[in-house]
């Protein structure tokens, strides 16, 4: 007779009591796992039994963050709504604004500017005031605003520029304000670099999908490298490596490779596909001739010193200050505050007064790398240390050991948009890097990001933003002294590929930094006005913006 093995005798059959209670505590952990599993979803229940896989993403997703963090559900709810309602905003500020033809958008040769309200004499400190007219390649007036415009005066014999300030009156008219920094003549420009339904296409399009950008991931499989696709989305069914951030609601995905960990994932590259969201009739309004438009014809002032304003005293420049636009103005290429005091820092020995026992991080994209490069030439103390790596994209490292200087740069993570490979083995969001940051009155953070999100959705960048901010937050919590400076994007060259890479996409991001950051008590480095003003159409501006800005951040810090 074939015997049954009961639970009874399993148990009886059990050599000690200590068996036999262990035996007991398996059991009973067993049925409150499978009374747990059924009283959810019997279909989920079964996908669990049957999906190892699952298991596996667990491990992986588990090792990347505490494990308090997975639940996090209301302030990731928290942080979705803040999103959305940004994006809500945006939407209204730019509308769709359909087209039958190109005769029907803005005519930078048709529009017209003159000065509003002109006076016979214009005087240091005065504000100048340009009305702006819209209209049609057909000369009929246009009913909405939108239009996508770059104002700046200057007199290159000065070597010296401003930004303007555009109100946009949604109805096709337009005021550009300039303050009248210095004396001589003044020349005015008015660019039309998108018309609105360029800019509307360009917005419709930028929010309409990931595909603008290829990413391929490099994994290790013992010594050989392999290549697999990597992206924010990947339309596949295919098995895929998630590496997830729950408490900040970040993810990025590869393809996963046959009998490769998803651990072995080292370096990273990118190249721009052929996917294009726009219409050949919306292309039509990018060629190169159709952007950047002047607006104005040939109109200049004659700007005297008067000396008829009396001078107030102004604060020295710090962190927390509001910064208007335009904030300052070149003037022998240099750049000059207009709304704070600030100290010139063109000898060493004040760099390096400045800098001492200073902790310095930079995190972000390659136009914060400059800062590192200019410093190292300017400061012949602060040496490049060997952190290995290999590569423009490593990390960055400047010590003077005898002042006790440490300047670090590291870039910032997913996108980072590079046909160069770079390495992902001490890849960090910027808030994780944030929060491995102890803090106190000598350390400071310059922040930077934008350039390498302009491809994509915009929401991926909003809630980069809003987690950079809660970081902030917590920094602030814990060392409240230390300093924190956002360096915005600056603008760059026109030529580029405009639906990925065009400055208006910029325009928006830099809207977004302001709005989000507003009640934070950081400093703003606004570089896309110093760069206006400079005149430098270049992603990476030359030195003379860079010692601009890093003299910004010198006052900040001291």
């Amino acid at each position: 007779m074939t015997s049954i093995l009961t639970p009874r005798i399993l148990f009886s059959s059990l050599p000690n009591a200590s068996a036999r209670k262990l035996f007991l505590m398996v059991l009973i952990i067993f049925v409150f796992w499978v009374v747990f599993m059924a009283s959810k979803d019997h279909t989920e229940f079964m996908f669990h039994l049957n999906n190892p896989i699952i298991l596996r993403r667990w491990h992986i997703f588990k090792e990347f963050l505490p494990s308090d963090e997975f639940q996090n559900t209301s302030a990731s709810a928290e942080a979705e709504l803040a999103v959305t309602a940004i994006l809500e905003k945006l939407n209204q500020l730019i509308p769709p604004r359909p087209f039958p033809n190109q005769s029907s958008t803005t005519s930078a040769k048709q529009s017209t500017a003159t000065i509003h309200n002109p006076q016979n004499t214009y005087c240091v400190g005065d504000q100048l005031d340009i009305l702006l007219v819209a209209r049609d390649y057909l000369g009929h007036r246009k009913k909405y605003g939108g239009d996508f415009l770059r104002a700046r005066i200057s007199s290159p014999a000065l070597k010296a520029g401003a930004s303007g300030k555009v109100t946009d009156f949604n109805n096709g008219t337009y005021l550009i304000s300039f303050t009248l920094f210095w004396e001589g003549p003044v020349s005015l420009s008015v660019l039309l670099m998108h018309p609105s339904e360029g800019a509307s296409a360009l917005w419709r399009a930028r929010n309409q999908g990931y595909g603008k950008i290829i990413f391929t991931g490099q994994f290790l499989n013992g010594t050989f490298p392999l290549l697999t696709e990597c992206g924010f989305t990947l339309k596949t069914s295919a098995e895929l490596c998630q590496y997830l951030d729950a408490r900040d609601d970040e993810a990025f995905y590869c393809l996963k490779l046959p009998g490769v960990p998803c651990e072995a994932l080292t370096h990273m590259t990118s190249k721009n596909s052929d996917v294009s969201y726009l219409s050949l009739k919306e292309k039509l309004l990018f060629k190169r001739f159709n952007i950047g438009v002047e607006v104005v014809k040939n109109l200049s002032i004659m700007v005297l010193p008067c000396n008829n304003k009396t001078k107030t005293k102004r604060k020295k420049c710090q962190i927390g200050m509001e910064t208007p636009f335009p904030g300052g103005y070149t003037l022998k290429g240099r750049w000059i505050t207009a709304h704070c005091e600030q100290n010139e820092f063109r000898e060493i020995k004040d760099i390096n007064n400045c800098l001492s026992r200073k902790l310095i991080y930079l995190m972000g994209d390659s136009t914060l790398r400059q800062w590192i490069y200019y410093l190292n030439k300017a400061v012949k103390t602060l040496k490049f240390f060997d952190h290995h790596g290999a590569g423009v994209f490593k990390t960055h490292i400047l010590l003077d050991t005898e002042r006790h200087i440490l300047v670090q740069w590291k870039k910032h993570s997913h996108p980072f948009v590079t046909n160069k490979l770079f390495s992902m083995k001490d890849d960090k969001y910027i808030p994780r890097e944030i929060d491995q940051v102890a803090g106190d009155s000598g350390t400071a953070i310059v922040i930077s990001f934008g350039q390498h999100f302009r491809p994509f959705p915009i929401n991926v960048f909003i809630r980069r933003a809003i987690n950079v901010k809660k970081a902030i937050e917590r920094l602030f919590l814990r060392s409240p002294e230390t300093k924190v400076i956002i360096k915005t994007e600056n603008i760059r060259e026109i030529n580029e590929n405009v639906e990925i890479f065009s400055d208006f996409h910029g325009s928006i991001q830099n809207l977004i930094i302001r709005d989000i950051f507003r009640d934070l008590n950081v400093g703003i480095i606004d570089a896309w006005d110093m760069t206006i003003a400079y005149r430098s159409e270049d992603v990476h501006p030359p030195d003379s913006v860079i010692e601009s800005q890093i003299g910004m951040f010198l006052n900040y810090i001291c």
